[in-house]
């Protein structure tokens, strides 16, 4: 067995264990977030001890340099003495510029970074509170559109940050984001190319970003975007989409209900069920799925064998840190993101 030296504590690695499993174990106050390699939350600084190129290829070259890395992907096979990264040098501050409900547990969050962020729309930024809280949230602004970052946050029952954006973050308060992070926004170079973007709840967010992207750009192929909810009020938006719609003849919008009640302009039924039945070949297509990680996957294994290319789909699962303890198919679990 190997150990992992973090805040003046010498902790005891398990079988297959990650440098992140093991301090969770413990009882470290560390950050982490997606458990993946995805959203960057987990990033510490290996102060001695070798750690293996797979755990930091995700990072920039000037972070690697600085010995850091991801502790849910290095494993904790060897001694390690790690600590938490300077804040500064991988975050930047930023001003709440608005907030606003978009549906009864769904809001929209404007924020002002204080330089300037080279972004895509449906990239994502981990958003940081003083206490070291951290979450990634997709951007729904487009750079060429927006002064600002837009993020759409649910509130999660028990939700730790999402609770805290609800109830106490004001207009004009700071944070800190890291990013834009991500491989999921409009590609320009194929305008003829044919997308179909499924997202569910709040995964609505980076599809909005990325139709107006395209729309913007002058993408010249169908765009046919399908956002389901079990109910009702958890699609947002619809108006504006429905309006963008209309101006413009390449873009279809389809509301999707899943629950036992539904309106007369929404389709019944789960959104990626449907999105796959209209579209029984998606051979040339670009897919992009969005929002609940078993629809995500269960999605993009049908537009693979409905003959999208590997290359041409792209996901953001959203991971719910704080449904973690909690099953995940409980309807606790499931509830307004199908």
């Amino acid at each position: 067995m190997s150990t992992i030296a973090f805040a003046g504590a010498v902790h005891q690695s398990g079988a297959g264990e990650s440098v992140l499993e093991t301090l969770l174990r413990h009882g470290a106050d560390v950050p982490y977030s997606c458990r993946k390699g995805t959203c960057l939350t987990c990033m510490l600084v290996a102060r001695s001890g070798e750690v293996p190129d797979f755990a930091s290829e995700a990072l920039k070259p000037t972070e690697r340099e600085q010995g850091m890395f991801l502790a849910c992907q290095c494993p904790a096979d060897r001694d390690l003495t790690v600590a938490l990264p300077n804040r500064a040098t991988i975050y930047g501050r930023a001003r709440i510029q608005s907030k606003e409900a978009l549906a009864p547990e769904v809001c929209r969050v404007r924020i002002r970074p204080a330089n300037d962020l080279y972004y895509h729309a449906g990239q994502f930024i981990n958003l940081q509170r003083a206490d070291g809280l951290s979450r990634s949230y997709s951007l729904a602004s487009v750079p060429s559109l927006d002064e600002h970052l837009e993020i759409h946050v649910r509130r999660l029952s028990g939700g730790a940050m999402s609770s805290w954006i609800f109830d106490t973050l004001a207009v004009g308060d700071e944070v800190d984001i890291q990013g834009a992070l991500g491989s999921s926004y409009y590609l320009p170079g194929r305008p003829e190319q044919d997308m179909l973007l499924i997202g569910t709840g709040t995964g609505l967010a980076p599809l909005y970003g990325i139709v107006r992207d395209a729309l913007a750009s002058g993408h010249r192929g169908k765009i046919a975007l399908y956002h389901g909810s079990r109910a009702p009020n958890g699609l947002y938006l619809r108006d504006a989409l429905r309006k963008l719609a209309a101006a413009h003849d390449t873009f279809t919008y389809t509301p999707c209900i899943s629950g036992d009640s539904a309106e007369h302009d929404c389709r019944v039924g789960r959104a990626d069920l449907l999105a796959l039945d209209d579209h029984a070949s998606l051979d040339g297509w670009r897919v992009h799925l969005c929002g609940y990680p078993p629809m995500v996957h269960a999605a993009k294994k049908s537009a693979y064998l409905a003959g999208a290319s590997l290359a041409d789909i792209f996901t953001d699962p959203f991971d719910l840190k704080d449904l973690r303890a909690a099953p995940r198919d409980s309807e606790a679990a499931r509830s307004d993101i199908w």
